[in-house]
């Protein structure tokens, strides 16, 4: 009897509930002769919810952006749930991002769009090709745009231009635009960078709680120690693309962030507790 060879990258199989997410020896060094990642090893357990610590330039990003494959390992491997991203291509690949909500720090909302219709977006990649070409989503898929919305307290605005919304606001719709993918994994890259204290505060409440009460894994990038101690349980800092720490956020004591800076701690290495 003829053995049914196994399935390949491309049809890894579903799996259900939060992903965990595996990076092994990876390095990544850019086009421009950058090494961005310096072999780099990192287990994330399936719902947990760590800050990746770093100045600019330490290789936060470019960590992140490996996970859902936006950037390629130049040696290494990095698996995410299922799936060794290195191996996708085409719709393996956009199968994976449909799994994993990315959050920017620029928010990349249409500002001419409603607040409705960017967070539909992140229904796309679960959505037939002529039901998006159309606009026609389903029943589900605007149950789901709005519970979403109404899970970030932008339930009010739905039907408002992107626009018009404060800072706060746009980086809770693209929370809610995330979580519209109903994902396996949550990714923030410095999600609180251009947010005043009191919003930077409410928006790692958020995800704190996205974390608990919906069980994702999610890797946030930070750069301010207190939100990392505060917000998080594990911390991984990263300096010039290396791994120099990997423990309990809460212990993460100035001598932990002075080794992951390569300085001492300034002022505006804190962003301060709401008065």
């Amino acid at each position: 009897m003829t053995a049914t060879p196994a399935p390949g990258p491309e049809a890894a199989p579903a799996a259900s509930g939060p992903w965990p997410v595996r990076l092994d020896h990876v390095t990544v060094r850019y086009p421009t002769g950058t090494t961005a990642l310096r072999d780099v090893s990192l287990a994330v357990e399936a719902g947990e919810m760590i800050a990746v610590v770093g100045l600019s330039g330490s290789g936060k990003s470019t960590l992140v952006r490996t996970v859902n494959g936006l950037v390629a390992p130049t040696e290494g491997a990095v698996r995410v749930g299922p799936y060794d991203v290195g191996a996708l291509r085409g719709r393996g690949l956009r199968r994976l991002r449909g799994e994993v909500g990315m959050i920017f720090q620029s928010f990349n909302l249409a500002d001419r769009a409603s607040v409705y219709q960017n967070v539909l977006v992140g229904r796309v990649a679960h959505t037939p090709t002529w039901r998006t070409l159309l606009g026609a989503p389903t029943r589900a898929d605007r149950d789901t745009v709005l519970a979403a919305l109404d899970s970030v307290g932008m339930l009010e605005r739905v039907w408002g231009r992107a626009g018009a919304l404060s800072g706060g606001q746009k980086q809770r719709v693209a929370i809610a635009r995330a979580l519209s993918q109903r994902p396996r994994v949550m990714l923030a890259d410095e999600p609180v960078a251009s947010l005043d204290p009191p919003t930077a505060h409410a928006v790692m409440a958020d995800l704190r709680r996205i974390n608990t009460e919906r069980g994702l894994t999610v890797l946030v990038n930070l750069h301010l120690m207190d939100l990392a101690r505060q917000y998080t349980t594990r911390m991984i800092g990263l300096r010039g693309g290396e791994l120099v720490y990997d423990g309990p956020s809460a212990s993460a004591d100035d001598t932990v962030f002075e080794e992951i800076y390569g300085r001492p701690i300034q002022a505006r290495d804190r962003l301060g507790r709401i008065r």
